[in-house]
């Protein structure tokens, strides 16, 4: 899956579309591919915060901070042991996309506990 995303997603105007990785996906990919999709995904975050810094209309209501702030104390191990117990818990929610997942199961209560 990582090699077919990477090839997909370098290709500009390719006529295979990046799939929106689902928890089918997850539940069946190996620990190194779950960890270098957390690590891309990660990686654009904080390439838009860092973007956002230096951008004076950028505000924490943006999504990419928010993201940062919400995942505070998280790491690639826990983020991954969440999402794999989540999946674990609900396998008829195995076509949610991993993205939602991580939102409404790991920033919205790490944004809750921040305040």
């Amino acid at each position: 899956m990582c090699a077919a995303l990477l090839l997909t997603a370098g290709t500009v105007g390719a006529t295979e579309e990046v799939p929106l990785v689902t928890g089918t996906h997850w539940t069946t990919s190996a620990p190194e591919v779950k960890k270098a999709y957390l690590v891309g995904l990660s990686n654009a975050i904080l390439v838009d915060v860092a973007y956002q810094a230096d951008n004076p209309k950028a505000t924490m209501s943006d999504f990419s901070p928010k993201v940062a702030k919400g995942m505070k104390g998280q790491t690639l191990d826990t983020t991954l042991a969440a999402l794999d117990n989540w999946y674990a818990a609900h396998p008829d929610q195995l076509q949610r996309p991993v993205v939602e997942t991580i939102w409404f199961e790991l920033v919205v209560p790490g944004l809750n506990k921040s305040k």
